[in-house]
Parts: C-alpha cells; sequence; structure tokens
C-alpha cells in the first residue's frame, strides 16, 4: 500500500475538557467509532473504517496518535525508517499520561474523551445506540466506553493493554474494577461484548478473555484465530491485526470470516438496514 489520502473521510475537530483531536466520518447512519491500532490511522484501518460504513453505519474514525493516512510498512517507507516511526510511537503512547501502559485496575484516562465523543456522534448520527471499536493498544477502550448506555456494540480486536509482563497483567485490561462491574451489570441486562484475538498472539494473551469469559459469561463473544490464519505477507513478527494487517480478505479464510461476524454484530446490535449500502 502507500498512504492514504482519507480524501473520501469528511475531517473535524472534537474537543473535550480542552482536548482537541482531528475526527474522520464517513458513510451514514449510527456511529461506529474506531479506535486504531499503533502507528494511527493506517491505510488499512481506514479500509477497515469503509466497510463499517458500507454496512450503514457512521465510520467515525479520532485521531489518536501517529500520522494520519500514513502507510507504516516497511515496504512504503525502509525498513529503517518504519521501524524508528513504530518505536517513537509507541514511546510516546508509554510515556503519555493518557494511556494505562503497565496499571491494573485502571481505565485509561482518554476513555473520558472517547466517551464525550460517542455521545456526541449519537446526537449527530442518531439510531437506537453506539457501537466502539478497540484494536490493540485501544482495545480496552471499547470495553471502558461500554459504561455508556449508549454504546451498544463493543468490540475488543486484539486488546494489548495493561503490557502482559506479569501474569496479573497478562489477565486484567485496562478497565477499573468499578468500570468492569458497571459493563458486566449492563451485560446481565442484554448487553454483549465481542473480542477478537490470534490464538498465539502474546500481545492480547489467552487469560485476559479468560477472564472476560468469566466476568461477562455468554455476553462476551470471543473469536479465537488460529495463528496459520493470519496474512502470511504481514510485516508483524507474529499474528495479531487479525481486522487490519493480518487479515487475509478471501471467502472461506479464517480472518474473513472474523471480519465478517463483526460487522454482523454491529448490524445486529445497532440495528442496521441490512439491504446494500454505499459508503458514502
Amino acid at each position: 500500500m502507500t498512504d492514504d489520502l482519507l480524501d473520501d473521510f469528511s475531517a473535524g475537530d472534537h474537543t473535550y475538557l480542552g482536548t482537541t483531536r482531528r475526527v474522520y466520518r464517513k458513510g451514514t447512519g449510527p456511529a461506529v467509532i474506531i479506535i486504531a491500532e499503533i502507528p494511527g490511522i493506517s491505510p488499512e484501518v481506514a479500509d477497515f473504517a469503509r466497510r463499517v460504513a458500507g454496512i450503514g453505519a457512521t465510520a467515525v474514525m479520532p485521531s489518536v496518535y501517529g500520522v494520519d493516512g500514513r502507510d507504516p510498512s516497511p515496504n512504503a517507507r525502509g525498513t529503517l525508517r518504519a521501524a524508528t516511526e513504530m518505536v517513537g510511537t509507541i514511546a510516546k503512547a508509554c510515556i503519555s499520561r493518557e494511556f494505562s501502559v503497565l496499571a491494573t485496575g485502571r481505565t485509561s484516562p482518554i476513555v473520558d474523551w472517547l466517551r464525550a465523543l460517542a455521545a456526541d456522534e449519537h446526537r449527530r448520527c442518531g439510531g437506537v445506540g453506539v457501537g466502539a471499536i478497540g484494536m490493540c493498544f485501544t482495545g480496552g477502550f471499547a470495553l471502558g466506553m461500554a459504561t455508556d448506555e449508549r454504546l451498544l456494540a463493543p468490540v475488543l480486536a486484539q486488546p494489548s493493554l495493561p503490557f502482559a509482563l506479569t501474569p496479573r497483567r497478562a489477565r486484567s485490561i485496562d478497565v477499573s474494577d468499578a468500570d468492569l462491574a458497571t459493563v458486566a451489570t449492563r451485560c446481565a441486562a442484554g448487553l454483549q461484548v465481542m473480542g477478537v484475538r490470534f490464538e498465539g498472539d502474546r500481545m492480547s494473551p489467552p487469560s485476559r478473555f479468560e477472564s472476560l469469559r468469566r466476568l461477562l459469561g455468554d455476553a462476551f463473544i470471543s473469536i479465537e484465530l488460529p495463528d496459520s490464519a493470519a496474512n502470511p505477507h504481514s510485516p508483524m513478527p507474529m499474528p495479531h491485526a487479525a481486522l487490519t494487517i493480518d487479515l487475509v480478505d478471501e471467502p472461506g479464510a479464517p480472518t474473513r470470516d472474523a471480519l465478517d461476524q463483526v460487522l454482523d454484530f454491529l448490524t445486529r446490535r445497532l440495528e442496521l438496514d441490512r439491504g446494500p449500502k454505499s459508503p458514502g
């Protein structure tokens, strides 16, 4: 791929409590907040957002880190430059006070900003509620956002925080006990949460999903893919990003099936019109 100009998205700013970020939107219908994985809104993340717009939703991508639209792959930027930019983005995120990188029992502070964005997008787009998809570094954010009753379709794609440096951190997710209790109560009343990961992904360890299953019961819908299903041409050192760079976009491929399940989940939970839609 090459850099994505994102020129088929409309762009604006969202401000909450003095923090302003760029937000990209595409489509019509209920809002789905798509929070990009490290290193940011890559062409693959933008393509995923286009898929979401194509099912009759408004894909909403806040710029959280990185250079919007940049292709981070070594083929596009050169191995050294790609690695340097990736490490720089991770380092900045790790020292940011907005992310709970190591702490357990704490919701990342940026989730407050994302909840405010979701509330505004619900007012803007209408519908029964809002969806949210967090990826990798932001995977747990979608779960933290689900304390708000407007959030009806949270998807956790390879949630990677806190870093799984100890068994305790591997079992936990970057959501406070109070927020987890609220989500569990909502799940008992009908909320469902979807999670996606590769079986051998050490950044998003199996014990994290096991903990969510114990907490949320049948309301947690987990998709765990064999490592062999990952894109063999992915630049990642291990299978990780099931919906983006490790996606094999072919009918019958396990990752394509997982993508279709995510889109079906959003369609069902947000009561989208199931007819064909233009991504707008």
